[in-house]
């Protein structure tokens, strides 16, 4: 579960990694230098990430508050031992910067900052005058270099945006969500909000769509109230590792010394027969070279193993060559090129690939304007004999041509075991090859696997540590990363249980039999990942799982579970991909839930009414809701297969407006994706019928036809996200009366209650029937549900003593905690924990029905003593079911608050949002502000009064104009 408490006092360093590198398959981050580090342990190569590192961990970090801190891997950095940073009343966001020159800026990010250190604005590429507005008294500029802190409480904020939509499409279960992923920059999207210089204006229209402007919105709104402060670190040396060869080769022949730890050496974890032929200048690692072997200043070779005699001219990178290359090499010129052999594998297949670019070649630069070899790509069409078609399909647009997505290094033939050969012809006066008869061609695609890595202690000194002078994860397979579970020492039983519940899933003629067998292979498959692959929960909407779960949504439940277990077979590779595969087999069980409480439609009664007249509006108005016992015993299955009570208050407190438009019948296809922007009004215009979907008749027809005209749905709330008092379920509901209405039809309450639980099922949150019971329904009522299909709710308003109303407005306080809550899938937990029928998990479902029928017995005798009792046992019993929905802050609070409260409990999954508390004195607003306000680490809380709302929900037509 993710709750805010574990950032309170914890240092968190993320290195980001994941771009490709050109000349490293294992990208930037491992990226082998060429030092030794004298004090470590036993000898191993160094990347880029060790540098990192130890830098942040030994140099930066040192003196920081709690926090977390990010650091990108794609450049090369040295910092003096004493950095000399500042953290005295240090708050917000802090970036690190490196001095520049002006000239290298030009193609990097600058930062504005004022006197203070405050940064006023990024500038990436910008002009001279906007560099030079950035440089300080000696002329340097503070180049942006990948590293950023934040505060505890910055980084609280910023993962409370992971569960506000489109923002939640950006975590690592984006793929999973069914909703598209978009992309965000660290810097310009995230840390850019906090600049002093920037507008909300300017900044939301920065976004480069519309998706990404949304996500800007949300961004200013979390962010924007930190302070962004720079912290410029003299003597600090920066290279970004960029895609030019010559650059590359550059940093690993001039590396900066001023990293104390590391020392660089002209031959790193190498053994040469001939040092004397390294000229100065030139760079050796990981490395066997015997015999003659030359090597020119400006030169590097890494991870080979090679045969003089050999002659190495300068401005080239050698790497992954193994002994049997040798010969080719012999007597072939090299300058200024990229020699590169790489492992990869083609399913089952391993192969040695080789490619050959040159130094000064642009990989993503367009044909026409870019070089293969260091000349024009005509000049090697003429010499070679090769033609662009053989490269580049016709249907390619010219300007996606270039050296990246070229067909030129060959990866199999029909008859032939391929060599060096294959690419080093271009280089010498051999004749062209062949490229089209039975040659399979493709990108390099290594596979990395660091746990079966040999370990370097086992490696003589000056040794390659690897055999065949490759790095030890360059050759490995899939295969090799797999759990050790997976690799053939599955428990047993593990195995036997997962047949059985496949049995039983898929030959059980009851879809609730189903269900719980197909939680049980979920909790297998989670139980193989031991720990791992993170989440347990979260969203199941992968395409890869479509198929079985339109079997499902069918009713065909064997060949749903038999699609299913064919699918399972692909995920069982390693921990993450368990996990997923878990959260899939809980979507299909989610699947079989739905069908059970969609039986509640026929509760659902729709009757006649007046058609109002074209350009009015319809107003609904509802109270937000308040559950005092209960909740979590009406959410399915529970609710059917154990029966549920919650007793619920109508509340009124203090709202904000959300608008969409759809044109045509496909803008309504992803009403079933929750997050998607309008789901749940997409949803309600569909279970009403408004509209018909999928239907072959278009949107705008549909309408005309029925209605004369389209529809505009205005929605809003005056609570803020995650407020825990229901305002989802009951803005389903008064967006479905508003329809039914405006199309001149009426529905009951109870018809409403049943149509909400309808809507929340196609929408495929699930959820239960309280908040629209709360919401819907005015005063104090108990709602039950009897365990039994068809699911039907019923509603008994809980009459109380004369003036007892009045006396529950003066003792109910609703506090805001300050807190969103950060734990997004509550509601599966609590259903995998009742499917395994755990018995904590049983008998909290017992205690929680008594106790509601205890609280609706403590207001029927306005005993303000006991009720407080009932709140205090529902707050247990809510902690019991949902585990982690008590952060730290609120505890503080709930401490602070005890002794003047008869009870007190978190609305709704809790996890943050609003505590209501019951006071001893009557309106004891202020004084609770007062203790509050003296109690530490609280945040922005804020208290309200609220009201017992007797009117319930109103529908009215009101005209053209809206109230």
């Amino acid at each position: 579960v993710v709750t805010s408490d574990v950032l309170r006092e914890a240092r968190i360093l993320i290195l980001h990694t994941g771009r490709d590198f050109s000349f490293d398959d294992c990208g930037r981050a491992f990226t082998c230098l060429p030092v030794e580090e004298p004090s470590a342990l036993a000898e191993a190569l160094v990347c880029n990430l060790d540098s990192l590192l130890g830098t942040m961990t030994h140099r930066l970090c040192v003196g920081s508050p709690p926090g977390v801190w990010v650091c990108s891997t794609d450049m090369l950095l040295t910092v003096p031992s004493a950095p000399g940073i500042d953290w005295d009343s240090f708050q917000g966001v802090r970036v690190i910067a490196v001095p520049g020159s002006q000239a290298y800026a030009r193609n990097h990010g600058v930062y504005l900052a004022d006197e203070q250190g405050l940064v006023r604005d990024i500038i990436y590429k910008g002009t001279a005058a906007q560099i030079q507005q950035c440089a300080g008294p000696d002329g340097t500029v503070p180049l942006v270099c990948g590293v950023v802190f934040f505060s505890s409480d910055a980084a609280e904020q910023l993962l409370a945006t992971h569960v506000i939509p489109p923002l939640d499409a950006c975590t690592y279960m984006g793929l999973d969500s069914g909703a598209p992923p978009i992309q965000l920059s660290l810097f310009f999207d995230i840390v850019l909000c906090m600049a002093g210089g920037m507008t909300k204006e300017a900044f939301i229209k920065g976004g480069s769509d519309t998706s990404v402007r949304s996500a800007r919105s949300v961004l200013w709104t979390a962010l924007r109230n930190f302070p962004l402060s720079m912290a410029c670190i003299p003597d600090a040396s920066y290279d970004y590792m960029t895609t030019s060869a010559s650059d590359h080769i550059r940093s690993l022949t001039l590396l900066p010394g001023s990293a104390s730890h590391l020392l660089f050496c002209k031959t790193a974890h190498s053994h040469v027969d001939q040092p004397c032929l390294l000229e100065d200048g030139s760079s050796v690692t990981n490395c066997l070279l015997e015999g003659a072997v030359r090597l020119a200043a400006g030169s590097v070779i890494q991870h080979c193993h090679l045969q003089g005699p050999l002659e190495i001219g300068p401005g080239c990178l050698l790497s992954g060559l193994t002994a049997s290359s040798s010969l080719a090499l012999q007597g072939c010129p090299l300058r200024d090129v990229v020699l590169q052999g790489h492992h990869i594998r083609l399913r089952d297949l391993s192969c040695h690939v080789f490619t050959l670019t040159g130094c000064f070649d642009d990989w993503q630069s367009p044909a026409e304007e870019a070089t293969y070899l260091n000349m024009p790509w005509a000049e090697f069409f003429h010499r070679t004999g090769i033609r662009e078609g053989d490269l580049w399909d016709a249907e390619m647009p010219q300007r996606s041509r270039c050296l990246l997505s070229a067909r030129l290094f060959p990866v199999l033939h029909a008859c032939e075991v391929l060599g060096l050969e294959e690419v080093l012809w271009t280089c010498a006066s051999c004749p062209p090859m062949s490229l089209g008869i039975g040659a399979i061609w493709c990108s390099p695609a290594p596979q990395i696997a660091p746990p079966h890595c040999k370990n370097l202690r086992d490696a003589p000194p000056g040794l390659p540590t690897s055999q065949g002078g490759c790095k030890p994860c360059e050759s490995l397979s899939p295969a090799a990363g797999r759990s050790e579970l997976v690799r053939g020492d599955l428990q047993p039983g593990y195995g036997f249980a997962a047949s059985f519940c496949f049995l039983v899933a898929s030959t059980a003629g009851d879809a609730g039999i189903a269900a719980r067998a197909l939680a049980c292979i979920a909790d297998v498959l989670g139980c193989m990942a031991q720990g791992e692959g993170g989440l347990r929960s979260g969203p199941a909407a992968n395409s890869e799982w479509a198929s079985a779960f339109r079997c499902l949504e069918s009713g065909d439940i064997a060949g749903g579970v038999r699609e299913l277990a064919a699918e399972r077979q692909k995920w069982m590779s390693r921990p993450v991909l368990l996990v997923r595969a878990a959260r899939h087999y809980e979507g299909a069980e989610q699947i079989l839930i739905r069908q059970a409480v969609m039986s509640s439609c026929q509760f659902v009664t729709v009757g006649q009414a007046e058609l109002p007249p074209l350009g009015h509006w319809v107003q609904v108005v509802c109270p937000a809701r308040l559950d005092l016992s209960g909740g979590w015993s009406d959410t399915p299955p529970i609710t059917y297969e154990h029966g549920g009570a919650v007793v619920d208050v109508a509340v009124l407190v203090d709202g904000a407006v959300v608008e969409l438009v759809c044109r045509e019948l496909e803008h309504l296809q992803d009403y079933c994706q929750p997050h998607a922007p309008g789901a749940l009004l997409k949803a309600a215009f569909i279970c009403t019928q408004v509209v018909q979907f999928p239907s072959q008749k278009p949107l705008r027809a549909q309408l005309m036809e029925s209605f004369g005209g389209g529809f505009e749905v205005h929605t809003w709330s005056k609570l803020p996200h995650g407020s825990g008092l229901g305002t989802s379920s009951i803005l389903a509901g008064a967006v479905m009366a508003s329809l039914y209405r405006a199309t001149g039809k009426a529905a009951s309450t109870e018809s409403l209650i049943h149509a909400v639980l309808h809507l929340e099922q196609r929408l495929t949150t699930g959820g239960g029937w309280q908040d629209q019971v709360g919401g819907l329904v005015p005063g104090i009522k108990i709602g039950r549900s009897k365990a039994q299909l068809p699911l039907r709710v019923e509603v008994e308003k809980i009459p109380v003593p004369d003036g007892f109303t009045q006396t529950l407005n003066d003792h109910l306080l609703l506090v805001y905690t300050g807190k969103t809550r950060l734990a997004r899938n509550l509601l599966q937990d609590v259903v995998r924990n009742w499917y395994a029928r755990l018995p904590s998990a049983v008998q909290n479902a017992n205690v929680l029905v008594s106790n509601a029928e205890e609280c609706a017995q403590a207001l029927r005798q306005g005993n303000l003593l006991l009720i407080g009792k009932c709140l205090d046992r529902y707050w247990q019993q809510k902690k019991c079911m949902a585990p982690g929905c008590e952060p730290l802050a609120v505890r503080r609070m709930m401490d602070a608050l005890r002794p003047h409260v008869y009870g007190q409990c978190l609305a709704g999954a809790g996890g943050g949002g609003f505590l209501y508390v019951l006071t001893k004195g009557p309106r004891q607003k202020e004084a609770l502000h007062q203790i509050l306000a003296k109690t530490e680490g609280l945040g922005n809380f804020s208290i309200h009064s609220i009201e017992v709302d007797m009117g319930g929900f109103s529908v009215e037509v009101v005209g053209c104009e809206p109230k």
